[in-house]
């Protein structure tokens, strides 16, 4: 019986999928690299090394998901990981009677719809598979638990994501199949670069936001990925030591 381990990486062709990707491939996993654009996954690709494998795909399509997922089966022939990290912030900045039902849409069909989808075809693979089970580790974020001025839409998708992970991780027990949360907060990122320049604080003020590497983001989902079967982190938080989140900032 093969003991190669493999994953599924959302979002991987930057910022924390990417990362993510290669701290994987770096300890001896196989990767299956899934984002929209094949240019930036081929860069991951090159990155990583080891045994990765570019799909572009579009995680608000059912049809892309499934074709995702069955390529990897196709492939690999099996699946222990899954990291739901696709996400978008959408328009920064809107508040909410200005946020349009496009934009708000968009956000949801990625960040939460992306994430259900990926996660069911990633159970069909787990509970149907021998031996049976595997792990889904899902990107929340610290959003998931304080909101930051005028980002309704994806506060709100990163609260659904708790929601899901409970549920996932309810519904894969009699399968073996281990359901983890990430929250993460100012990892050093292209998207997160607004807040070495000044970001919106809660008191209307502007200010710099510490930021931390993202290759603590990516250890920390590989120790969880590492996990054997009978152990699981529900929930951890990674977040830049003096970011304003504990206390009243």
């Amino acid at each position: 019986m093969s003991t190669q381990k493999i994953a599924v990486v959302t979002g991987a062709g930057s910022g924390i999928g990417r990362a993510v990707a290669v701290e994987l491939a770096a300890s001896g996993w196989s990767v299956a690299l899934a984002g929209r654009r094949a240019q930036p996954l081929a860069e991951t690709a090159e990155l990583a090394g080891g045994d990765t494998l570019p799909v572009p795909t579009d995680v608000s399509d059912p049809a892309s998901v499934t074709a995702l997922f069955a390529t990897v089966q196709d492939h690999y022939g099996r699946l222990d990981l899954l990291f739901n990290n696709a996400g978008t912030f959408g328009p920064g900045g809107t508040p909410t009677e200005e946020l349009t039902h496009a934009d708000w849409q968009s956000v949801v069909n990625v960040n939460i719809t992306g994430a259900f989808l990926c996660a069911q075809a990633a159970y069909r693979r787990m509970k149907s598979q021998s031996p049976q089970g595997g792990r889904i580790i899902n990107n929340g974020s610290i959003s998931a638990h304080a909101p930051r001025p005028h980002s309704i839409a994806y506060t709100t998708t990163k609260h659904a994501m708790t929601g899901l992970t409970k549920s996932l991780s309810l519904d894969g027990r009699p399968y073996g199949i281990a359901v983890g949360q990430i929250d993460i907060g100012n990892a050093a990122t292209d998207m997160t670069a607004r807040m070495r320049t000044g970001i919106l604080q809660a008191n209307g003020e502007l200010a710099v936001e510490p930021v931390m590497d993202v290759r603590d983001v990516a250890r920390t989902v590989r120790h969880m990925a590492d996990l054997p079967p009978a152990a699981n982190i529900p929930f951890a938080t990674v977040m830049a030591t003096n970011m304003p989140y504990v206390g009243r900032g």
